[in-house]
């Protein structure tokens, strides 16, 4: 019986798709399949919601299906500059067909989570070809993608874990055509990890052996590295000539002086905690607790040592030299690493050149080591009936398969997809009513909101608070402080000056807009010093004028929120 198990589990290796490595890959996809059901279950749970990070990188996509929305928009200008070639080709593709971006961006979860299952699997396979290995390591990554905002807010990000793992399944398999259609969709997707990709390629020619570095002598190597580079070079020729009109990206030295990026900003960089500034903040670091999750991965962490003690763990001499790969990847990755830090900005954040190849490696890892662990278990443990290794076999066994299948169970927030309900149904569908071309000001949270569900232009908008092009923030950054200084202002000549100088149409504001704690509460509003503590300062002695001709111009009223009409604040006298 306990033959029968271990034939079950780790039957004998084989390349062929036959009956065990069908079993376990249906399994692998049934249970993607559950995650991206539950994920279908919050996207369409209310009308009005929406994916966090698709508030800015989706809405802005509409314009597609109306070219008339969002006109002369500095915010949505400003996402679809910077959205990547065939992100934006792939939406517009279906919008084309009559499919709102915001549908799609919904669906679109869990048709990647499924793509992103199956090569997976096959990854495993190609380095211990054993189909519970490939499950376990599916099962893994998809617990861990479902537990954070990537594949779930089907922005550029949700295509790296389906294209990457294509890339290097095709990789393994030196599978020359479709390894270079992988290398170009990646580029077209997420074009960062191109340098990535292009140094694996040249650690194909490359080979370190006792302390030396030796040139490949294989010619079909040198095709591969040559052909590989080459697409990766013309796919990110076009993003190296284009000349954006939000040029340059923010100097190093203008970044040190802003709150946004100091620990607790808009976008905190400069921590002081060298921890976690180098090993867990989400822009700085490597993101190594994000790809510890869940526990079971940590196994991976003993995979190096499995493998020097083949006597205890059997198995390990099946595994495959090319999971050299692993080791390769992660060298690559560190790489991009230390010269994003060192042209900082310039490629972007450094965390997006690890925090996704490192998770891919550790979770490839855990496979690995869990395989070889079980193998030794039924092995040698399953072969005593008596004593206490009897006992604990069935108790380590039954461990790993709980902590590996129902770890979810025990998580209060599985799956974390980070949707934003919209609370002001009302709100949206007034200024839905409004002419496309619109402008509306306002300090409120709710304002985020309003470019997705309402289908209009903003001023500004904490959620679109990105400084890393200056060209942009620089601006943005203005109209914010002029927006602060002329809401609270005790002059209605300054809020006129602000309508006129923007062609603003509407003023959105909270009952409690003109209290002190609604400056000191807001954490976007507070990056903004000296102004927000003087403004406080202000409120606590003096009304703003804004207030005073509040009731008088208001032209529709929900809930917490009041909307001012431009025009009839035009009129209004500052004598008044």
């Amino acid at each position: 019986m306990l033959r029968h198990l271990h034939k079950l589990l780790i039957p004998p290796q084989t390349n062929q798709f036959n009956t065990h490595t069908k079993f376990w890959f249906g399994l692998s996809l049934i249970f993607a399949t559950l995650y991206g059901i539950l994920a279908l279950q919050h996207a369409f749970g209310s009308e009005y919601i929406v994916q966090d990070d698709a508030r800015q990188h989706v809405f802005w996509m509409r314009r597609f299906l109306n070219p008339e929305l969002f006109p002369n928009d500095l915010i949505a200008d400003y996402f679809q500059s910077v959205a990547p070639l065939g992100y934006a080709f792939f939406y517009r593709s279906f919008a084309l067909l009559g499919i709102d971006p915001l549908w799609l961006s919904k669906v679109l979860p869990i048709v990647l989570g499924l793509i992103t299952t199956a090569y997976s699997f096959s990854v495993c396979l190609q380095l211990l070809p054993i189909p519970l290995t490939g499950f376990i390591g599916s099962i893994l990554l998809n617990q861990n993608l479902w537990m954070q905002d990537g594949l779930i807010s089907a922005t550029p990000k949700a295509f790296i874990y389906p294209l990457f793992l294509a890339f290097l399944y095709y990789f393994l398999r030196r599978s020359f055509i479709l390894c270079l259609i992988a290398i170009a969709l990646l580029g077209l997707f997420y074009p960062s990890l191109l340098f990535v990709c292009t140094l694996i390629l040249l650690f194909q020619i490359c080979h370190w052996r006792h302390g030396q570095l030796y040139l490949s002598r294989n010619r079909r190597d040198y095709v591969f590295c040559i052909a590989g580079i080459g697409v990766a070079v013309l796919i990110l020729l076009p993003y190296a000539l284009h000349t954006s009109e939000f040029a340059p990206t923010i100097p190093i030295s203008t970044a040190r002086t802003l709150p946004e990026f100091s620990p607790g900003g808009r976008s905190s960089f400069f921590n002081h905690d060298l921890w976690e500034f180098w090993f867990n903040e989400s822009r700085s670091g490597i993101r190594l607790t994000s790809a510890l999750m869940p526990p079971l991965v940590y196994a991976g962490i003993l995979l190096p040592i499995m493998l020097w003690y083949p006597s205890l763990f059997p198995l390990a001499t099946k595994i495959r030299r090319n999971i050299i790969l692993l080791p390769q990847l992660l060298l690559a990755s560190l790489v991009m690493f230390f010269i994003a830090h060192a042209l900082i900005f310039k490629l972007h954040l450094p965390s997006r050149y690890t925090q996704h190849s490192l998770r891919i490696v550790m979770i490839i890892a855990a496979a690995l080591a869990l395989t070889l662990l079980l193998d030794t278990l039924l092995r040698r443990f399953f072969a005593s009936h008596q004593g206490i290794f009897y006992y604990l076999k069935h108790v380590f066994a039954s461990a790993i398969a709980v902590a590996l299948i129902f770890y979810p169970c025990t998580l209060n927030n599985f799956l974390w997809t980070g949707y934003v309900v919209g609370s002001s149904p009302s709100l949206y569908r007034f200024f839905q009513q409004q002419p496309q071309d619109i402008l509306i000001a306002s300090l409120a949270e709710e304002t985020n909101n309003l470019p997705t569900f309402a289908q209009r232009s903003i001023l500004v908008g904490s959620e679109y608070a990105i400084p890393y092009h200056w060209g942009y923030y620089r601006q943005f950054r203005q109209q914010t402080l002029d927006l602060i200084q002329a809401q609270y202002s005790q002059d209605l000549t300054d809020v006129q000056k602000l309508i006129q100088k923007y062609n603003i149409d509407f003023w959105l504001l909270e009952t409690n807009a003109f209290t002190p704690d609604y400056i000191a509460s807001n954490r976007w509003i507070q990056q903004f010093q000296p102004l927000a503590t003087n403004t406080i300062q202000q409120l606590q002695q003096t009304v703003p004028a804004l207030s005073n001709i509040t009731a008088r111009c208001t032209i529709f009223e929900v809930d917490r929120f009041v909307v001012l009409q431009a025009q009839c604040i035009q009129k209004q006298s500052s004598l008044d």
